[in-house]
């Protein structure tokens, strides 16, 4: 099917930078509408402060036609701070314009006496002629600090005419729990590339019965950008977003919805880099390289694992719309942030999640300029698991060292990656339409499991171009919608217990990821 003309002819487009795509369409299609660009929307990052802004960072009135107490909020999703222990940011979304919104909080759900401000974060959405109308959508965030380690907190969210501890409203009171002030063993999960549909919907719905302490995902959140090349030409829809947040609500108004950035997550309707929209939407830790341009790149830690998001359209060789958007600063920040969570004496693991493959046989393959940037800084630290999404289906490597097998790791393996190397995982079945593998080769998952053959392959280069390679370190793959569920455990023997799962709760391949064993 032809992809609609968006603005930008699509030879020129193919041609153009992010930012030079950016002031192209700003320019020709917008000049009587300002855009959310990043940096006004970085304006609302310190949230808690209430009113609205506008793309000028000016705190305006927020008015709208529609009675607040006729607006529902919708959307509801959590994400950690900087200190997962102390620290939630709640965001949701409105269809309309409200006055004065808020989050009440409690330890008891029928009493939620402390309420704190929360800020809208308006976001416009041109209209082409002929093909789309102009969109505006309302994103709302409030900041909970100062929250004690492992206790359940309960909220609601609100604003002028609709408050959650009225009678009317109570069923709408949500739950959750902060970090505990000490290493104990949790159950994290992860997939990448979900959309909107019934396979996505599937696994939110494990995800409910999983009940893990946050959720990881490796990016292509939503799939408004339907074509993913962070092209002006791009096939877009917003009120996608509108579809996913609904989706997603049921399970991630309770458990953190930890986020980084694909390829279908550069949008390059709102700002330079792409990424206005999703600073919109969402509030995530701030303490990456640089919080209002790439907030995508974070760290946080939770018990006894360190936690690293990163951006890997800055990196990718296949698809160079925003190569080198940071110029290096986030390969810098991610080797000071290795070192420091590797040296800290409560972190027996280190865990990596980014997009893009840096080991997959299936559509996308690797992407070289992952191997190059990163892969080096991961064995200098001792990363312990690296998880991508990007390929839509399961595939495990072996471990991996010095771009060679260092150790088989067979299904119910383990492996020592001070030893071994690491272990990468492409957790990409998260919701959207499935991929395959290479002609002739089959899947190979628990309880069915099939000769292990040497995979022919390839992976990106310098250029845009697919250089072949022969990969003998692809071990699990499955064909089907699935996510990743990990066990951290703690103490004398901790371990990383990793399982993939189908999205109907069968188990395709699980591993353990020790140290000093």
């Amino acid at each position: 099917m032809e992809t609609p003309d968006f603005g930008i002819p699509r030879r020129l487009a193919e041609r153009m930078s992010m930012a030079e795509q950016y002031e192209y369409l700003r320019t020709r299609l917008t000049r009587r509408r300002t855009l959310v660009t990043a940096g006004a929307v970085a304006g609302g990052l310190l949230t808690g402060c209430g009113g609205t802004r506008t793309p000028s960072g000016a705190p305006a009135p927020a008015t709208s036609a529609v009675s607040g107490s006729a607006v529902t909020p919708f959307g509801r999703h959590l994400a950690f701070g900087a200190d997962p222990k102390t620290r939630m940011r709640i965001s949701w979304q409105v269809p309309f314009p409200v006055r004065k919104p808020y989050v009440r909080v409690g330890l008891r759900p029928d009493d939620l006496g402390r309420r704190i401000g929360a800020e809208v974060r308006a976001l416009h959405t041109p209209g082409v002629r002929g093909v789309r109308p102009a969109v505006e959508q309302y994103y709302v965030h409030a900041a909970l600090d100062g929250l004690q380690p492992g206790t359940t907190y309960y909220y609601g969210v609100g604003h002028d005419g609709w408050d959650p501890a009225s009678p009317a409203h109570r069923s709408t009171i949500a739950s959750f729990r902060t970090a505990p002030a000490t290493p104990e063993s949790f159950v994290f999960t992860a997939f990448g590339d979900q959309g909107v549909g019934t396979g996505a919907s599937g696994n939110d719905r494990l995800l409910l019965r999983l009940k893990p302490a946050f959720h990881l995902h490796a990016g292509d959140i939503c799939y408004a950008d339907v074509n993913g090349t962070g092209s002006k030409a791009d096939g877009y829809d917003a009120t996608f977003w509108d579809l996913f947040l609904k989706q997603t609500e049921p399970v991630a108004k309770s458990v953190p919805w930890m986020v980084t950035t694909g390829n279908h997550d550069m949008e390059a309707w709102y700002s330079p880099d792409g990424y206005g929209g999703q600073l919109a939407r969402f509030s995530l830790p701030d303490n990456g390289f640089d919080p209002r341009t790439a907030p995508g790149v974070y760290a946080f830690r939770y018990g006894n694992v360190g936690f690293v998001a990163l951006d890997a359209n800055d990196v990718s060789y296949e698809i160079p719309a925003n190569f080198g958007y940071t110029g290096g600063r986030q390969t810098r920040w991610l080797d000071r942030r290795l070192r420091e969570l590797r040296a800290a004496k409560d972190v027996d693991f280190v865990v990596v999640f980014f997009h893009h493959c840096a080991y997959s046989t299936s559509q996308h393959a690797s992407d070289g300029g992952i191997r190059k940037e990163w892969l080096p800084l991961f064995a200098e630290h001792g990363v312990d698991l690296v998880i991508n999404g990007h390929n839509h289906v399961y595939e495990r490597t072996d471990a991996i060292r010095n771009g060679r097998v260092g150790r088989t790791v067979p299904i119910g393996g383990s492996t020592d990656p001070a030893r071994d190397g690491i272990v990468y995982v492409t957790a990409g079945g998260g919701g959207r339409n499935l991929y395959s593998f290479p002609s002739g080769v089959k899947d190979s998952y628990e309880g069915h499991v099939t000769r292990h053959d040497a995979v022919r392959t390839f992976h990106w280069t310098d250029g845009k171009n697919a250089q072949a390679e022969t990969a003998e370190w692809s071990r699990v793959r499955y064909t089907g919608f699935s996510l990743l569920s990990v066990e951290a455990r703690a103490g004398a023997s901790p371990r990383l217990k990793v399982s993939a799962l189908a999205s109907d709760g069968r188990r395709v391949d699980h591993f353990e990821v020790r140290r000093g064993g």
